[in-house]
Order: C-alpha cells, then sequence, then structure tokens
C-alpha cells in the first residue's frame, strides 16, 4: 500500500521550469466547486423540487462590473438532477443572500416581503401625517429626538477616545504605583489591627477581667510603699501586749496582699526545687536490721 502515497517524485536532471508556459486564467474564467444549495427551488423545465442542502458539482465565475460597495457578486452554475436543466444563481451582498437568474423559481424569498413591509408602512406613515398635522408634528419632534440621542452618544464616544489618547504611559505606570501604596498602606492598618486585638485577648484572664501591666514608676513606688507599711507594723509590733493598737498574726500578709493587688510581675518567677541532702552511710545502714534479730523474731 506504500506505493499509493508517492511523497517524493522523480526530477531529471534536464530539467528547466522555466520552459513551462504559465496558465493565463481569462477575467471569465470558471472554477469547478462543491457546494450546497442555498435555497429550495423548482426547476422550470421539468418541476423538480430541489431542496435546501442539495449537494452540486458546479461552476464558479466572478461576474464583471457588478459589485455591491467593493464586494464581489459571484455567479453559480449547477443543473437539474432530473433533467440536466441548467440552473444559475449569484450571491446578493445587498441583502445578504442568493438570487436565482434562471432555469429555476425560488419558493421563498424573505427581502421581496421585507421591502414590501417597508413599503406599506412607510405609505401609511406619510398617509396619516398628511391627514392628520399634530401627528407629523410629534413624528418630526420624535426624529429630532432621536437624532440628539445618536449626536450626544456619538459625542460621548469621542470624548472617551480623545481622553484615552492623552493618558501617557507614565501617567498610567504613576496610577498603578500610587494603588499599590495604597494597598500597601490598607495591609499595614490591618495587621496592626490583627495585633491590638491578639494583643486584648492574651492579657485577659479566663473570666474576661483584663490584666494590668506594671510599669517601672509603680513598680518602684509600690516598693516604697510596702517597705514603710513593713515598717509601721514592725514597730506596732514592738509595743505592749495591754495596748489597744495590737496587730493580729494576720495583719502584715493582708496588707502585703492588698498592696500587691492589681500587679503583675513581668519577670519570670524561678522555679524553687526542693533538693533534699544526701543521707549519712550510717542511716542507709540502720535502716536495715540483723538476720539475728529477724530470726529471734520469727522463732
Amino acid at each position: 500500500m506504500s506505493e499509493r502515497k508517492v511523497l517524493n517524485k522523480y526530477i531529471p536532471p534536464d530539467f528547466d521550469p522555466s520552459k513551462i508556459p504559465r496558465l493565463r486564467l481569462g477575467k471569465g474564467h470558471q472554477t469547478k466547486v462543491r457546494l450546497m444549495a442555498p435555497f429550495s427551488m423548482r426547476c422550470e423545465t421539468c418541476g423538480q423540487w430541489i431542496g435546501k442542502g442539495t449537494k452540486f458539482n458546479a461552476r464558479k465565475e466572478s461576474i464583471e462590473g457588478e459589485k455591491f460597495h467593493s464586494i464581489q457578486v459571484f455567479r453559480f452554475y449547477i443543473r437539474c438532477q432530473r433533467c440536466a436543466a441548467e440552473i444559475t444563481f449569484k450571491t446578493d451582498p445587498e441583502n445578504l443572500n442568493y438570487e436565482v437568474e434562471k432555469g429555476a423559481l425560488r419558493n421563498f424569498e424573505p427581502w421581496r416581503e421585507e421591502k414590501a413591509l417597508n413599503e406599506e408602512q412607510q405609505q401609511t406613515k406619510e398617509e396619516e401625517e398628511e391627514n392628520n398635522p399634530i401627528k407629523a408634528l410629534e413624528n418630526r419632534t420624535e426624529q429630532s429626538r432621536r437624532e440628539m440621542e445618536l449626536m450626544d452618544a456619538l459625542d460621548e464616544i469621542r470624548m472617551q477616545n480623545a481622553k484615552g489618547e492623552r493618558v501617557s504611559e507614565a501617567a498610567v505606570l504613576e496610577s498603578i504605583a500610587s494603588r499599590d501604596v495604597d494597598d500597601i498602606k490598607l495591609k499595614r492598618l490591618a495587621e496592626d489591627e490583627q495585633d491590638e486585638q491578639l494583643a486584648k485577648q492574651v492579657f485577659k484572664t479566663a473570666n474576661g477581667r483584663r490584666i494590668k501591666r506594671a510599669c517601672e514608676e509603680d513598680a518602684i513606688a509600690r516598693e516604697r510603699e510596702l517597705k514603710s507599711m513593713v515598717s509601721v507594723l514592725g514597730g506596732s509590733s514592738s509595743q505592749p501586749a495591754n495596748s489597744q493598737n495590737k496587730p493580729t498574726a494576720t495583719a502584715l500578709p493582708n496588707a502585703l496582699s492588698r498592696s500587691l493587688l492589681g500587679i503583675k510581675n513581668v519577670k519570670a518567677r524561678a522555679v524553687a526545687v526542693a533538693v533534699t541532702p544526701p543521707a549519712s552511710l550510717t542511716g542507709m545502714l540502720g535502716a536495715y536490721g540483723s538476720d539475728n534479730d529477724d530470726d529471734s523474731g520469727g522463732d
């Protein structure tokens, strides 16, 4: 099967491509194309109905001197499937459709109905304006209003285009940079607020009470207050027993606890580890009894 698909062809050594004559096609040259019927039609010779989408081997040519706004119009030649009569139709760029020239009749042409409807509406409108001058005034007012709206829309589009043309690359880059700076500031504010909320949650007790921090000046003042209170309590304890101002046994601890109320130590307290001294050798030996005592006890 590989010999059927020849990719390389033999070129003789004395081959000269300049000797090959060029194919010059005329203006009315026709090309063979494969197409489908763009609309349903009926043959005029035999009355055969040809449905839309029927495939044909057709000939295509460009019509000289017939264009629509620089759009070339093409003509197609097909033959009837029953009687082999020639049918021709061409493109219609104005109506975005096709138009039958000869050999067949189209079943339905939508643009013809649309044109007739538009002409009828225009005629009705003109008759109303002739018989009713107020209606004519209303129609002219409506038409002027629509024209003004269209002009305003066009002016707005022109202003937007002019504004876009005046914007330079430096201005665009500057706006982007300022936007980035604003985003950074907002991000920092959000982070600060989050840190503050976290700090409020940390410095709270289980019952929701806020813990006060003791600054250095408050600590020094409280230390002086404690010293003065201890000296006063110590002096009152040295008075005779029959004195009326005799302090109780719990006066000093209560005063200290009241003075320390609301202060939290910043430094971590050192954990006191109780270390028991090693036992002496004699003490360790004294814990054991002699075998004789055990035997005597057993006896």
